[in-house]
This record gives structure tokens, C-alpha cells and sequence, in this order.
């Protein structure tokens, strides 16, 4: 009994380990496939986050202009909208967990955007779209001195968006001291390459708005997936330096786009061949050595393959600060 209280004690005092999850790489529809992209990564399980590309489509018709999902940067009018495929196909689980309150959970869903384009008026509409769903949006004080970080009123839903100091103007500067940051940025990350010594590769602290930072897998190997060798003890303190800096720093850390598979394979389902490491055995000893460095987000494509490497911790809590 006495050690089982000592035990109990210690596990209380011990910090939550970092939520590690799946990020669901372009999980959209385009060019008239995929449409059930989202479906194959809600039944991997939650905590998740999903990646939403946008590019601002103006109708020559009207004139008017609508934010859609695409892959690219060329919209025609026919993609997806996100309120549609993303916010009203997650509304059950938002509402059930607005109604069992279980907070220690938030966020169940991460929503990653990737703008394709920048006009203010994208943004604009995106924002709109946002404080319609507000409710169900981890928030934060927008304060009057950007390295001033206020604490984030956690909900199910936490949305992130990019690096771009357009963004930043849209989503922090351009909102009132006191308003709700509805969204929140990247840092930066100045080079793609992993010969970058860590301290200059996350040179700045977050801040109130950026607080996660969002990097290619090429900073941990040099050259990326397809240049990647036999993974080694060197690689893997590289990964351990990373996240420590970006702690240091307050950032949460997503890497992308760890793939493994048969070039058709990947022809066939839409991926990107830059991604793939050339085989699942060589994937597979990135995904477990992700996981085992804390990467919050691990970005792929294969999405079920993937899931099971997941550690899932019912303490644990995104490592945004």
C-alpha cells in the first residue's frame, strides 16, 4: 500500500509527457480523387491532426472569391470547400466533447493549414470561417507586445497555420490587444538542410502567435527521404537536438512527410515521390524514432500504417505553449 501511494505521488509531480499524433498529410480530395481522405484518418483514432491546403479561387462569372481545398496553387472553381469537408464532418465529435468537457483531452483535432496564396482577402475569409466555429477553437488573448505569451484557453479543435509574415499580419497584428487569436503561426526555421548547427536552425523564441514550428525532414538528414542512408545513432541525436531547442524555445515540432512504400503505390494514392523513404522497414525506423524523440506531429501520408506507431498519451498535452 505505501508504495503504491509513493508511486502514485511521483507519477502525479512526473510533467505529462508530449502528445505525439498523427498528422494527416493533404487530407483533401483533388483532382476528383480522394474524396475519403478524411474518413481514413478519423478512423485512426483522435487525438489527430489534418492538413488542409487553400488557394483563393475568384469566380470570373462574378468576381467574387472563395477560399478552397487544392493541391497546387491553380484553382478552376470545382474544389471542395472547408467548411463543408473539414468543420461540419468533424461537428459530432466537436459537440460530444464540448458536452463530456474532458479538457486534460483538448485538442482532439488539429487543423494545419498550408495557404497556397496570401491575398488579404483569403485570409479574410478564412478568418471569417473561423469565428463561426470559434467555440470549438483553442484561443489566446492577442496581447500588446508579441513576446508576451498568454495562456490558450484549450478546445477540442487547435488550428495552426504558416510561417508567412502576411499571415501574421492578418491573424495577430491586424486583431485588437485584448481580441482572441483564433489561429496560430510557425516559426521560423531558416534552412532546409542538416548540416545547420540547431541554435542557428530555430534562431528566435515563440511568441504569442508563433508557437510551433513546421520543418521538412531534410534538417534531420541530409538530402531527405530519398538521399536518406542507414539511420544511426548520429541521426537520431541530430532529432534529440531539434526537439530540445525547440522546447527550449516553447515551440510544438511537426516534421513531414515521413513515407515508406513501392513507387506505384504511391503513384496510385496521390503521393508525392520526394516523401518516400523507398521501403516500410525504412520508414518505419524514422516513425519509431519520431515518436521516441517526442515529435508532436509526424506528418505522412500513409496514415493507418502509420497510426499504430503512435504513442498515445491520455496525460499528455501538444507541446504548444
Amino acid at each position: 500500500m505505501r508504495f503504491a501511494l509513493l508511486l502514485a505521488l511521483f507519477s502525479a509531480a512526473m510533467p505529462a509527457a508530449p502528445r505525439v499524433v498523427l498528422d494527416a498529410h493533404n487530407c483533401y480530395p483533388y483532382d476528383g480523387k480522394y474524396q475519403d481522405r478524411i474518413e481514413v484518418a478519423l478512423k485512426t483514432g483522435l487525438p489527430l491532426a489534418i492538413e488542409q491546403d487553400l488557394a483563393w479561387y475568384v469566380d470570373p462569372a462574378t468576381g467574387q472569391g472563395r477560399s478552397v481545398l487544392i493541391h497546387g496553387d491553380r484553382p478552376n472553381g470545382s474544389e471542395p470547400n472547408m467548411r463543408d469537408y473539414f468543420f461540419e464532418r468533424i461537428r459530432p465529435i466537436v459537440e460530444q466533447a464540448l458536452k463530456e468537457n474532458r479538457r486534460d483531452r483538448w485538442p482532439l483535432i488539429t487543423l494545419n493549414l498550408d495557404f497556397k496564396s496570401d491575398e488579404p482577402a483569403h485570409h479574410q475569409a478564412v478568418l471569417k470561417l473561423l469565428t463561426e466555429y470559434q467555440p470549438w477553437l483553442t484561443t489566446a488573448p492577442r496581447t500588446a507586445t508579441p513576446a508576451v505569451k498568454a495562456p490558450l484557453d484549450w478546445k477540442p479543435v487547435l488550428v495552426l497555420t504558416g510561417v508567412s509574415n502576411a499571415q501574421q499580419k492578418s491573424f495577430h497584428d491586424d486583431i485588437a490587444v485584448g481580441g482572441r487569436l483564433l489561429l496560430f503561426g510557425a516559426g521560423v526555421v531558416t534552412t532546409r538542410v542538416a548540416d545547420t548547427p540547431v541554435d542557428q536552425l530555430i534562431p528566435a523564441p515563440s511568441t504569442n502567435y508563433r508557437r510551433w514550428l513546421n520543418a521538412p525532414w531534410s534538417i534531420v538528414e541530409q538530402g531527405g527521404q530519398t538521399k536518406a542512408g542507414d539511420w544511426s545513432k548520429a541521426d537520431a541525436a541530430r532529432l534529440a537536438a531539434i526537439l530540445a531547442r525547440a522546447r527550449q524555445f516553447g515551440y510544438a515540432m511537426r516534421l513531414y512527410t515521413l513515407n515508406g512504400h513501392e513507387p506505384a503505390v504511391g503513384t496510385a494514392a496521390g503521393w508525392s515521390a520526394g516523401y518516400n523513404f523507398g521501403s516500410r522497414a525504412a520508414v518505419e525506423l524514422r516513425w519509431k524514432a519520431a515518436v521516441k524523440a517526442g515529435v508532436d506531429y509526424i506528418a505522412t501520408d500513409q496514415y493507418e500504417e502509420f497510426a499504430p506507431f503512435v504513442k498515445r498519451s491520455k496525460r499528455g498535452r501538444i507541446g504548444i505553449q
